[in-house]
């Protein structure tokens, strides 16, 4: 039984949410605040998160920041404004993906469902030799089983995310990508993110693996089209 740990102030939805994630059969441990959120990930290290942003004392921002110290559980994000600053904030500071308020219900689970998809795919890949389960280019290595990325041979800390979508690129090494296809390809369902989402983890990555972020070498853009890896 999959664990989810909500953290949302509104009564009224913690409850909401928690009903219909029970229904899934999901164990589901709510609290109020990103205090207390924490304790409850460190107690129960659930599976996934979901996390309101406008939280009392310490928001949503602040406490995924600080979890994402310890914590390697996906994170859905709930805001209850359109702007795109919130979803990039997030995004930035360690979020897996985000939900603009109201949603539907029935939105919800499926992107908590493919979040906990993705988490399960990885833990099953099979064990092979170890040279093929890593994928490098360069000063870069990608360790599938560790689930760890080295540059230059110094781990470096990344977001689950970010992990897969590096993966990706480097698996198609050489493909180019829209971002409409990288959204569907690396979220893993018709994610209606806009294309920024993309922009924002490239940009990232771009600070983590590239010798010259603002003359990238590995993940290059393809003006007009999308991004592709290169060796």
């Amino acid at each position: 039984m999959a664990k989810i740990a909500v953290i949302e102030d509104d009564r009224t939805l913690a409850d909401l949410l928690r009903y219909n994630l029970s229904r899934e059969g999901f164990a589901v441990f709510t609290t109020g605040d990103g205090k207390t959120g924490l304790e409850l990930i460190r107690r129960e290290k659930p599976d996934a998160v979901i996390m309101d942003v406008m939280l009392p004392g310490m928001d949503g921002f602040e406490t995924t920041r600080l979890l994402r110290r310890e914590s390697a559980a996906p994170v859905l994000m709930l805001t209850a404004r359109s702007d795109e600053i919130d979803k990039v904030l997030g995004l930035e500071l360690g979020a897996d993906d985000y939900l603009t308020k109201p949603f539907s219900m029935r939105e919800l689970l499926a992107r908590i469902k493919a979040m906990l998809r993705r988490g399960e795919l990885a833990r099953q890949e099979p064990a092979a030799a170890a040279e093929g389960n890593v994928l490098a280019a360069g000063r870069i290595k990608l360790d599938l089983n560790r689930h760890v990325l080295s540059v230059a041979g110094v781990p470096i800390d990344v977001t689950p995310k970010e992990f897969d979508f590096l993966r990706f690129l480097m698996t198609n090494r050489g493909q180019v990508f829209s971002r409409d296809s990288l959204l569907d390809k690396v979220w893993g369902y018709d994610y209606p993110g806009d294309s920024r989402t993309v922009d924002v983890h490239i940009r990232w990555l771009r600070q983590k693996v590239e010798t010259d972020p603002s003359q990238p070498s590995h993940l290059v853009t393809v003006r007009g089209v999308g991004y592709k890896f290169e060796e």
